[in-house]
């Protein structure tokens, strides 16, 4: 079942503009040579108009070089275009030394002005660059863009290369070159010619229409070639400008053959689904319009389900209807074992059947995807599935090391490489999580899981990972990234695809290359890539404070003055100066934040581009929560694959996609399966959804109380509008230890069952361990078991105050009511 085309957004015109830059001088330059002063240049980068980078000529020996040179940029007036002037000292037999980096935001210089302007990047030094802007109107007609303030699409145009054969000599052999355009979602194509009567199939690429694109034809290199035009160009390689053709343009090479080379450009007019003027990519906030429909649906059978177990007299209206969720923690065999035990509880107390939605990461994925196979397992004795999960938690884990299971391994990585996916060791972690964890093949997919939802039959299931950069620790990056059967997506970008088409290949929000669904071992193993963590990352796992390598291995950014001032406004970013690290300190941070292994998926966000007030944007605003999102450049750079990985390379949790405000969530019951503290993972997300300033109740616990926790909690915060409220159930052996079942005291032969050790360094529930003994795995499900139906009374008046909650809040304002919903 594929996401409705209604809810993909429409391109609509957008006029761009026509943006000058005069590089002047720069005065009293620091020396970079020892003898000499520096010979310097600058280069401008401004990679939302241009993939190549300009430069100026170079002025040698000189503390106060002149340039006096114009550089002409086309730009989107709706894109967040960040110029790059980096300062260089050319040298004849080393790499050029980066002296320093300007970014400065052109949406400060209005339509129709030119402002002359002096960077201050050393006040003491009296050092400064200075730099003419003029920003005029494009005769061009306007971009059609699609755009949710956040990022932006932009229009795409289709190049083709046809390449019709003249005459052959005798002795002629194939000839191959290489076309590029960079930036273009193909990038670079080889051609063959040969002395076969058939003609060459043309080449395409899709780039940015708008952009300053070049197609480069790099020739034969079998000998020394004489390479002729019309133009008569002598050269190995031609370069076209894209943005003057058509072109027909006939190239000789040497006196072997010869061949007429067509180019010309065209409107994009086709994708692979849908017309160039509906996004592949659903960009908003909203929900879905499939999850809209499974929470109507669902409604009902929460309604019914609350009127049961509160008693309610009368039946509940739609709007008196809360939204309960669930949250779970990761922590390898020990949580799925956990999570059996606690969805029981809530089945035995027919509390399952309130619950909207279900979220997972690393361990308790394992869990849901298997609960998710069968289209009604909440309404079912969930006997057989335990025994089932009991089974494989505590059979041999040896058969996944065999050499017969290292061959089936290599076969579908094969495959799957085939397919066209970028494979690594997270993948081969899947496929052994599945040997471990099944009797066999399993063909279950992420998007199967729909016929479990579509009549709201079954809480919605919602897992979780983070999108990291591979040469930045996860302290410094990350971004949220959720899946569910209908949907993957971004909460910080509201961009989203289908979840069939997760894997599969996109340009500028346009799907150009569908790939086979991955199987759900592959988005097992990338849910708990337990082997992704950098050096720097165990670092801060140790240690959350500043720390001295962290601080050796950052390149410098520091805000400068521009003279004249320019006034500001809230969306501009502010002029910044990025000074590098030097050499060691980059190999240092190579190696500290080298990931071993990470999970590689083709990115859907790739060609986008920041909105131009994108920082202002109020759910952007929220989850913006690392170094770079105020980096546009480096924040949307040109990366073809997204880099996931297991939440808890950041902390042991899976509530942000429930702290969407679209989704509305009264009630959430957090249930922890982490190792070692139980109150770290509340409080790491107390302190984050305060930061962010996303509404959340403050847990208070005392000493004594983190000390000696009981089963359960209940934090509410009714001064705060919009925050849920929390049951917080750590993971620990309280009562049990001395009651059977809620009220039914154990007997002097019963007392060794209630003793489950969940927390010592010898607990057999460690996270490192892989297999349960199947005594341990029945004294851990029963532990969570007794848990939930333990706390009936608090889970009840949490359901009751939801419901009072929707209630009183029809009596109040609209505009309070939309707050308190």
């Amino acid at each position: 079942m594929g996401l409705s085309t209604s809810s993909y957004q429409q391109m609509e015109p957008s006029p761009c503009n026509l943006l000058s830059v005069k590089v002047i001088r720069m005065k009293n330059l620091r020396k970079a040579d020892l003898l000499t002063q520096s010979d310097c240049y600058v280069s401008l980068w401004l990679p939302t108009a241009s993939v190549k980078k300009a430069r100026t000529k170079t002025v040698k020996n000189s503390k106060n070089p002149v340039w006096n040179e114009t550089f002409h940029f086309r730009i989107q007036s709706q894109v967040k275009n960040i110029l790059e002037l980096k300062v260089c000292d050319e040298d004849d037999h080393t790499p050029d030394d980066h002296l320093l980096t300007i970014f400065f935001d052109v949406s400060k210089i209005q339509l129709g002005e030119t402002v002359r302007l002096n960077f201050q990047v050393n006040p003491q030094g009296k050092e400064e660059l200075e730099v003419e802007f003029t920003m005029e109107s494009s005769p061009d007609l306007p971009e059609n863009i699609a755009t949710n303030g956040v990022l932006v699409s932009r229009e795409v145009s289709c190049l083709e290369v046809q390449v019709d054969e003249g005459r052959i000599k005798k002795g002629s052999t194939e000839r191959k070159f290489a076309l590029t355009v960079e930036g273009s979602y193909e990038g670079t194509q080889n051609l063959s010619l040969s002395s076969c009567l058939c003609p060459a199939s043309p080449a395409r690429f899709h780039y940015i229409k708008y952009n300053h694109s070049e197609l480069g034809i790099a020739l034969p290199k079998m000998r020394q070639l004489s390479v002729t035009s019309s133009s008569q160009d002598e050269s190995e390689s031609l370069t076209l400008a894209l943005n003057s053709l058509p072109i027909q343009d006939k190239v000789t090479i040497g006196e072997t053959r010869t061949f007429d080379l067509h180019v010309k450009t065209k409107e994009w007019t086709q994708g692979l689904f849908n017309s160039s003027r509906k996004l592949d990519v659903r960009l908003g906030f909203d929900l879905c319009t499939e999850e809209q429909n499974f929470l109507k649906n669902r409604k009902k059978v929460v309604a019914a389900a609350l009127k049961k177990v509160l008693r309610l007299e009368e039946d509940l209206k739609d709007h008196e209807v809360p939204v309960v969720a669930v949250t779970t923690t990761g922590g390898g065999i020990r949580a799925l074992t956990a999570m059996y035990g606690s969805i029981l509880g809530l089945q035995k107390l027919n509390v399952l059947d309130c619950v909207s939605y279900i979220t997972g990461s690393s361990g308790t994925t394992w869990t849901m995807t298997n609960l998710y196979e069968d289209d009604d397992w909440s309404h079912k004795d969930l006997g057989e599935l335990i025994i089932e999960a009991r089974k494989q938690a505590s059979k041999s884990k040896m058969s996944a090391f065999s050499l017969e299971s290292l061959k089936n391994y290599h076969r579908e990585l094969s495959q799957r490489t085939q397919a066209g996916y970028k494979t690594s060791f997270i993948d081969l972690w899947g496929l052994m999580i599945e040997s471990m964890l099944n009797d066999g093949k399993d063909e279950h997919k992420l998007s199967d899981q729909q016929q479990a939802v579509n009549w709201g039959q079954n809480p919605l299931p919602i897992y979780l990972a983070l999108n990291v950069k591979d040469n930045v620790t996860t302290k410094d990056f990350r971004e949220w990234v959720e899946f569910t059967p209908y949907e993957v997506g971004f909460l910080k970008y509201g961009a989203f695809i289908r979840a069939e088409d997760f894997g599969s290949e996109f340009f500028m929000g346009r799907l150009m290359k569908k790939l086979p669904e991955s199987r759900i071992c592959f988005m097992q193993g990338m849910w708990s890539s337990v082997f992704s963590k950098n050096l720097l990352d165990a670092w801060h796992a140790a240690d959350n404070s500043e720390d001295f390598w962290h601080r050796w291995t950052q390149d410098r950014v520091t805000e400068i003055e521009e003279e004249p001032d320019l006034p500001e406004r809230p969306h501009e970013m502010a002029t910044c100066m990025y000074t590098p690290a030097g050499g060691i300190s980059n190999a240092l941070r190579d190696i500290l934040t080298d990931r071993p292994a990470v999970s590689k998926y083709h990115s859907f966000l790739r060609g986008f581009q920041m909105h131009n007030e994108y920082t202002q944007h109020e759910q952007f605003s929220k989850w913006k929560d690392t170094m770079l999102d105020s980096l546009p450049n480096q924040l949307r750079h040109t990366a073809e694959h997204l880099e996931l990985v297991d939440t808890a390379f950041f902390f042991d949790t899976s509530y942000p996609p429930l702290m969407r405000p679209e989704r509305k969530v009264d009630v959430i019951l957090h249930l922890n399966y982490s190792g070692g503290s139980q109150t770290m993972p509340l409080d790491r997300a107390s302190t984050y959804f305060s930061e962010q300033g996303i509404p959340f109740p403050k847990p208070v616990l005392n000493e004594e109380e983190r000390k000696n926790l009981k089963e359960c909690y209940m934090f509410e915060d009714a001064e705060t509008p919009g925050a849920p409220i929390l049951l917080y159930f750590p993971l620990v052996n309280d009562s049990f230890q001395r009651y059977i079942a809620p009220g039914v005291e154990r007997s002097a032969s019963e007392i060794e069952l209630g003793k489950v050790d969940v927390s010592s360094f010898y607990s057999p529930y460690s996270t490192r361990e892989v297999s349960l003994k199947a005594q341990d795995f029945n004294k851990l499900l029963k532990l969570t078991n007794y848990n939930i139906q333990n706390n009936e009374n608090l889970i009840l008046q949490a359901l009751h105050a939801a419901v009072r909650r929707r209630k009183q809040s029809q009596t109040q304002s609209p505009s309070q009511a939309q707050s308190s919903s």
